[in-house]
């Protein structure tokens, strides 16, 4: 077996509008681009693998076929591997597919690129904190309530979705602020929600305000469908460190790239180079 060319395939039916059927329509993509996988895992039957197992087999690159959550751990349990892994958009909003490849593109677009040479290793920049690192984003304060209820709607889980969308705009509106302390920047009495951002000049921080009951409505929205930015936001900087507090001392809930993780009532965000070299075919990482 040729180890330059083996490559195995890690792809998740349940991660957003993925499907059985849309894993099996890009492994026929793959075949036809003269690119077939050897092994395809399915997770969360079976495990991410490690680098040893990818070494023991020959792989030099791992294609990941999921959403940004399971994207974030299988990258992160991949540090120091020597291969390669590309993103493909196989799950809800697939912000790291984005960030590699431009926003839009799609698995076959992705694939053609990949095909054609069109494409280079790279180790983007993200964004860290003790809970884990993002490379896709990291979404800071109560605002973080509506994962949940975006979860039950996944799930068509009706019951579920109407008390966490209850409990959610509760917590938006009335739970204990965050604000950025180092640098000071943006309101003093905080914000309901902080989006953190990776990109290749730093970290973008926005903050997301809820001066009225328009404006929660608007953020309400937003966060449900993942479109963060629809909401009304303030752009406070472009930083490789800030520190944020909770405005309360309480311990601060965050999203990172979509998992829900809790840090102490103050955080630091740093950038940091990711671990594993990932394939672009846009020059916006």
């Amino acid at each position: 077996m040729n180890q330059q060319t083996t490559s195995w395939l890690l792809a998740n039916a349940r991660s957003g509008s993925n499907s059985a059927a849309a894993i099996a329509a890009l492994e026929e993509q793959l075949i036809e681009r003269g690119m077939p996988v050897a092994r395809r895992i399915d997770f969360p039957d079976e495990q991410i693998p490690d680098p040893e197992l990818l070494d023991e087999n020959g792989v030099d690159k791992l294609i990941v076929f999921t959403g940004d959550g399971t994207l974030n751990a299988a990258i992160t349990g991949l540090a120091g591997w020597g291969g390669q892994v590309l993103v493909l958009p196989g799950g809800t909003m697939n912000l790291l597919s984005c960030r590699l490849h431009g926003d839009g593109a799609t698995s076959e677009l992705i694939l053609d690129r990949v095909a054609a040479g069109a494409m280079k290793p790279v180790r983007p920049l993200a964004a860290s904190c003790e809970a884990g690192a993002a490379l896709a984003g990291l979404l800071v304060g109560p605002g973080t309530a509506w994962a949940t209820v975006r979860e039950a709607m996944r799930d068509y889980d009706l019951v579920g979705f109407a008390q966490g969308a209850g409990e959610a705009v509760t917590e938006t509106a009335s739970g204990a602020r965050v604000r950025v302390c180092e640098p000071r920047a943006g309101q003093g009495d905080g914000y309901p929600l902080l989006e953190i951002t990776p990109s290749h000049r730093g970290m973008v921080v926005d903050g997301y305000r809820s001066d009225g009951a328009g404006d929660m409505l608007q953020h309400s929205w937003a966060l449900l469908r993942r479109r963060f930015r629809e909401g009304p936001h303030e752009r406070l900087g472009i930083v490789d460190r800030i520190l944020v507090e909770n405005c309360e001392g309480e311990p601060i809930d965050v999203l990172i790239d979509g998992e829900p993780r809790r840090l102490g009532p103050r955080a630091q965000f740093t950038v940091a180079a990711c671990e594993v070299d990932l394939l672009a075919t846009d020059h916006g990482f």
